[in-house]
């Protein structure tokens, strides 16, 4: 169902030596890298270089897949579909499939639909990941936004941001990693000005001219807030339903597996130096994703 390289393959596994057999250090250490991992369970789902092991394959396919590797959910998504590695399981299949649809893989799209559609049921391999595994180093912020942002587009943060009660360094780094400070940035998929807001956005928190830096500012700062209050004070959640979208990360139960929403959570959390932020418990109820407030 889907294609199998073997020069992948064993570009994988020369990352880790030649090897005729299943190594315990490959089962108890694998690589971290999204693409590695994906590359080592395919060589362990065909037996190429290795022994036949789809078990591991599975397991390893459900590590890369937490990293937001789509081609590893397509394939553990038809894993799951075919009874490979364990028993057949469509609702599992078509939450992977979803996933691997959502980051552009058409294939992705037409075997959902075989597998019964869209699901909100997180696979078993993926609950016990914590929601913040794309935690910041603890410590001082990652990024010196004084030295580096407009002086006038600074100045209107640090002048706004307390009133809304978002922190300077949260507010800033969202808006370097969303326009890089332009006050005219406007996507492909039609997000506009400092703080990128849609027009849903705008529409939502009255911002009527999203290209005058003052408005912008304003309804990226009022989402902040709400979003802070939603998800309790978690920067990643915060940080990945900025980037993916408060419903996305309600429906995966946490950050979603998207490789760019991923990195984007690791550049905010970086650049912000903390997991944690105070929130106004009056502005909203909290997400049901939240159990208790991470840690401070």
């Amino acid at each position: 169902m889907h294609p199998i390289s073997s020069k992948h393959a064993l570009w994988g596994l020369a990352m880790y030596g030649a090897m005729t057999l299943a190594p315990a250090w490959a089962l108890e250490a694998p690589p971290k890298s999204a693409e590695a991992l994906r590359e080592l369970a395919i060589a362990y789902e065909h037996g190429e270089s290795v022994a036949r092991n789809p078990e591991q394959a599975r397991q390893l396919y459900c590590e890369s897949a937490r990293l937001g590797d789509a081609q590893a959910q397509y394939n553990l998504g038809w894993m799951h579909a075919n009874g490979r590695g364990g028993p057949r399981d469509d609702v599992a299949a078509a939450y992977f499939f979803q996933a691997a649809a959502e980051q552009g893989l058409p294939q992705a799209q037409r075997m959902l639909t075989v597998v019964g559609g869209p699901t909100k049921e997180v696979p078993e391999c993926l609950r016990s990941a914590p929601v913040n595994d794309d935690g910041a180093q603890a410590g001082v912020p990652g990024i010196n936004y004084e030295a580096i942002a407009p002086r006038h587009i600074l100045k209107l943060v640090q002048k706004l941001a307390p009133r809304y009660q978002v922190d300077t360094q949260l507010a800033l780094a969202i808006m370097a990693a969303e326009s890089n400070f332009n006050t005219q940035a406007l996507s492909p998929k039609n997000a506009q000005g400092l703080m990128q807001l849609i027009p849903e956005t705008s529409e939502r928190f009255n911002v009527r001219n999203p290209f005058d830096p003052a408005q912008n500012i304003r309804g990226g700062l009022t989402y902040l807030r709400w979003l802070l209050a939603y998800f309790q004070g978690d920067v990643a959640l915060v940080a990945a339903a900025y980037n993916a979208g408060e419903g996305k990360v309600e429906r995966y139960k946490g950050i979603p597996p998207y490789q760019e929403t991923r990195r984007y959570v690791k550049r905010i959390l970086h650049a912000v130096g903390s997991t944690f932020h105070p929130f106004d418990h009056k502005i909203t109820r909290p997400s049901a994703v939240i159990v208790s407030p991470p840690s401070r």
